[in-house]
Order: C-alpha cells, then sequence, then structure tokens
C-alpha cells in the first residue's frame, strides 16, 4: 500500500515511533553518506541491448567487473573475460560457473546483484511505458556518465522544482497560476507527484511542438526503485507531448553512475519525437554539473545540518527509505516487503491508449 506524506519529516526520535520510521534513518536525513549504501538483490539495468553482440564488452556495479556478450543470441554476463585462462575463485554474487542471473527486458540488459538463487524476474521494476521486448529507435536512448555517488543523482533528480531553474531553457521557468506537490512511498519506491497550472510553456515545446499558447497545465512525476537505483520520469502537458524517461543510474563504482537513459517518444510528433531525446544530453551535463562536486561532501559522516525547504520531502523520505533498506540488508534480510513489478501507471498518470504493446 502507498502512503501519502502529508506532514514535514521530523528529527526527532519521538516522531520516529508515530510516523514509523526508526531513529536510525530520521537521523540519516542530515547525516547520511550515500557513498556506503550497497543494494543488493536487486536487478540493475547495465546495457541496452543492442549494444551487447558476440564481442565482449565490460560494465561494472559497484567495481564488480561484468562481461556481457552473446552466445547463439543469448546474453551471457560472467565475471571474467571469456579469454581469461587463470582460474580465480567466483565471487558469492554468482553461480559455480563465475556467471550471473541475467535477462533482457525493455530493451536492456538487466544483472541480477546479490544472491543469485533469489533472482526472480518478479523483481524487476515497472516500466509500462517501454515495450517489454524492446525494438524502440536507437535514437530515442543515450548513455551518459556521472561522477557521483548514484543516491546523490537519484535525491536531485526526484525534486522535481529543480528543473524549473537547471533545465529551465528546456523544460521552462518557475512561472505558473498555482502548483502542489505529493509524496507516495512503500518500503521499495519512493514518488514524487508535481501538478502546476497555467505554467509557461516549456522552449522544446514551443519549438518543435508548435505550442503557441503562452501556458500549460503539467503534471510530471519522478518515481525511484530504491533498490536497482532506476528511477522513471512522465511528463504530462496539455497542450503539448507527453514525455516518458527511464532514467537509471546504475552504481559503477560507489562514486560513479551509468546511466542507459531510454525515452519512448514514439507517440509524439514528428520533431518532437527525434529532438526530444537528444534533450536528454544537454539536462545530463547540467545535472552532472550540480552532483559532481556535492559527491565529495557526502563522502564522510559530519555534524553539518542540510537545509530543506517544503519541496524537499520526496528527498527527505528518498534518504530515509534507502537508510532503513540498507539496515535491514545489513541485518540479513533481502526479502521485498512490497511489488516493484506492480503496474504502476496509474500512480504516474499513463495515457495507456499511447502505449498499448
Amino acid at each position: 500500500m502507498l502512503e501519502t506524506a502529508d506532514r514535514p519529516v521530523s528529527h526527532d526520535d519521538s516522531s520516529a515511533a508515530s510516523s514509523g520510521h526508526s531513529p536510525v534513518a530520521l537521523n540519516a536525513i542530515n547525516r547520511w553518506v550515500p557513498h556506503n549504501l550497497v543494494m543488493r538483490d536487486s536487478w540493475f539495468p547495465v546495457a541496452h541491448d543492442y549494444s551487447v553482440t558476440g564481442k565482449p564488452v565490460r560494465r561494472a556495479i559497484y567495481s564488480h567487473p561484468i562481461f556481457l556478450w552473446r552466445d547463439n543470441g543469448v546474453v551471457v554476463a560472467s565475471e571474467f573475460h571469456p579469454n581469461e585462462r587463470i582460474a580465480r575463485d567466483k565471487s558469492e554474487f554468482t553461480n559455480t560457473q563465475g556467471r550471473y542471473p541475467v535477462m533482457e527486458h525493455y530493451g536492456v540488459v538487466w544483472i541480477w546483484f546479490g544472491n543469485p538463487l533469489a533472482a526472480d524476474p518478479r523483481h524487476l521494476p515497472s516500466l509500462p511505458f517501454l515495450p517489454p521486448k524492446g525494438g524502440l529507435p536507437r535514437h530515442m536512448t543515450a548513455t551518459v556518465r556521472f561522477e557521483s555517488a548514484a543516491p546523490i543523482s537519484l535525491e536531485n533528480l526526484i525534486d522535481l522544482t529543480h528543473a524549473d531553474f537547471l533545465h529551465a531553457d528546456v523544460v521552462g521557468d518557475e512561472r505558473s497560476d498555482s502548483e502542489t506537490v505529493e509524496t507516495f512511498y512503500d518500503s521499495e519506491t519512493v514518488t514524487m507527484v508535481r501538478t502546476c497550472v497555467n505554467k509557461s510553456v516549456a522552449p522544446v515545446m514551443k519549438f518543435f511542438s508548435g505550442i503557441k499558447q503562452p501556458t500549460q497545465n503539467v503534471r510530471q512525476v519522478i518515481r525511484i526503485y530504491l533498490r536497482s537505483h532506476c528511477a522513471i520520469a512522465y511528463g504530462r502537458f496539455s497542450p503539448g507531448d507527453d514525455v516518458p524517461l527511464f532514467h537509471p543510474c546504475t552504481p559503477e563504482t560507489r562514486d560513479r553512475t551509468r546511466m542507459e537513459m531510454v525515452m519512448n517518444t514514439s507517440n509524439a510528433g514528428l520533431m518532437f519525437r527525434h529532438v526530444m531525446p537528444k534533450a536528454g544530453y544537454k539536462v545530463s551535463r547540467q545535472d552532472s554539473y550540480m552532483t559532481s562536486p556535492q559527491s565529495p561532501r557526502y563522502m564522510r559522516h559530519t555534524d553539518r545540518k542540510d537545509l530543506h525547504s517544503k519541496f524537499d520531502q520526496a528527498g527527505q523520505r528518498y534518504r530515509m527509505a534507502m537508510m532503513e533498506l540498507a539496515d535491514r540488508q545489513a541485518n540479513g534480510d533481502f526479502a521485498y516487503r512490497d511489488n516493484v513489478s506492480a503496474d504502476c501507471s496509474d500512480i504516474i498518470g499513463l495515457r495507456k491508449e499511447l502505449f498499448r504493446f
């Protein structure tokens, strides 16, 4: 059951009991060290399916090497290069052959990082606007890297209001007649929903969708799947086109992130369909400009106090949820309490008629 966070997060221990959150997680809002958060028993997206061929390519999750190639069309994921002849011990993350559990879905190759015996397709995040078997044009995909810890990138992403200032040249500025922000969460996900009435029209829609009106109604959603460090973003612009984005932040190392982006603009107008996915490169550079300097400031425990506004509730909830999940895993509890593969179309406001697969 998803809950709505309807009040600011309190920092004292007495509120921990009433809110159902541990004192450890509440204190972590101001004192978390995201570089130490290592999620296990999760599917991580590591490559677009078309980038995996008969020739091995290298990826990593938390500095654990992964070599990918196809054997008779089937993806293989191994700790070792296929030409490596030196016998080495296999890690706890692979079976007796040194192979990671692997699957292809949504046009992406996913690696199970954790106990191989627990690998289950039921724990794959719900991405309802992507075709299950892939097949989207390559111009709707991209690969971007951030020099920051994955949780830092996601914490910044879930504050949707940042886009008005950092990405105003793409998504429009902060002007609107009214604005509401809601936060929903369970033990595996955090979702922020932002609704704006008569918001200034996004420049890309003026130029490439031909929007003539000075304002548009906007509903923006960010949904984060905690364990896999994956996010989906879904924007509904009226008038205008929907913008559905898969935004994973796969931790190659504890301070370096890889994003195998997918934006399904298949149902948009011709110009917007081809141009909008390329805006991801510009937006990502803007994000990296902000997150890269932030990341090293959170590499060690300090007594600093972070400042928060009323719009930071989703980010605070994200910090708490990540710390709670890490705490459970540190105590040997890797079970899923909520279903990440459950269809999230309703909460993100997906127009299903546009995405029939």
